[in-house]
């Protein structure tokens, strides 16, 4: 049940199972918009997407107020929210929508899943999160049906080559941002994502305005702020409060069900090209994530 203002709570007294389903939402959240992002996004130039994503993910998010059972945000944080925000509301946000008018949103939606590929990596490598053989089975997986959509891209022009460039450098800058926001998941996850948002808008604004890039119509242009609160907003407030008993990579390794939302979402809007290349991808990012999932469960169950 959601209740005080975006919190999660539930008679299930287990914080992994909670956690658990926190992740998940939050993964749903994401991957519905990525569709909705290539549409409404169309015409418009990569910053001014990213602009409007953010500000409404701070919309979304509130102006933070101090309360007693969170650890608010301090001037010690301000150089790492700044970076997060750099690469995680600025660059990545930038780059997925190059990436879609190029690539498209089914393929896009598929690619997104290498961001836990790299989330899981980098948590390994800078807070020593213990990494199992089934990941490592999982990343190669991901890496295999990554490479299968490169193929699909490879046919088409060479937009959709440079398009699926964009969306690879797209989950490095979001993985960057996951690893690099975890010793943040302990402060209120709404002043993180307020000021996270915030800071990734105005610097998206500023480049736009710089490269003279195009904006949206108004319809199009208050759907991708809604996009921005709901899934980038809400779903970090809940992907911070899932990292605090889950950590990054096994947060990471929920999060990647986004993807799956955003496929299924993006047929049922009518993109069906290159669908061959498709059936062959899919069935290897499903079984990555059941990998990762599995993997998962064995971890917290050995570390409880």
């Amino acid at each position: 049940m959601l209740v005080d203002g975006g919190s999660f709570k539930t008679n299930d007294k287990n914080p992994i199972a909670e956690s658990s389903f926190i992740a998940v939402v939050a993964a749903v959240l994401f991957g519905v918009t990525t569709p909705f992002v290539k549409h409404f996004g169309q015409g418009a130039g990569a910053f001014a997407t990213a602009t409007l994503l953010y500000a409404g993910a701070a919309i979304g998010a509130g102006f933070p107020q101090r309360r007693p059972n969170e650890q608010a945000v301090g001037r010690a944080q301000i150089p790492r929210i700044a970076v997060v925000a750099l690469f995680g509301a600025t660059l990545a946000p930038a780059a997925l929508a190059f990436g879609l008018q190029g690539a498209g949103a089914l393929t896009a939606s598929l690619l997104l899943n290498l961001e836990a590929v790299f989330t899981v990596l980098l948590a390994a490598i800078f807070f020593r999160e213990p990494v199992g053989r089934r990941v490592l089975i999982a990343a190669t997986l991901m890496v295999t049906g990554g490479a299968v959509l490169a193929f699909r891209v490879e046919s088409g022009t060479n937009a959709g080559a440079l398009g699926f460039l964009a969306l690879c450098g797209a989950t490095l800058c979001w993985a960057l941002d996951n690893t690099l926001t975890r010793p943040l998941s302990e402060f209120d996850p709404q002043a993180v994502v307020f000021w996270k948002a915030g800071s990734g808008a105005l610097l998206s604004v500023a480049i736009a305005l710089s490269l003279r890039d195009a904006w949206p119509a108004p319809l199009a242009l208050f759907a991708l702020l809604a996009c921005g609160a709901a899934g980038y907003g809400l779903s970090l407030r809940f992907y911070l409060r899932a990292q605090r008993v889950l950590g990054a990579a096994r947060t990471g390794s929920l999060f990647a069900l986004a993807p799956f939302v955003g496929t299924v979402v993006a047929y049922t809007l009518g993109d069906r090209s290159g669908m061959g290349f498709i059936a062959i991808a899919a069935p290897l990012f499903g079984a990555a994530v059941y990998l990762h999932l599995t993997e998962t469960a064995i971890s917290i169950s050995m570390k409880r």
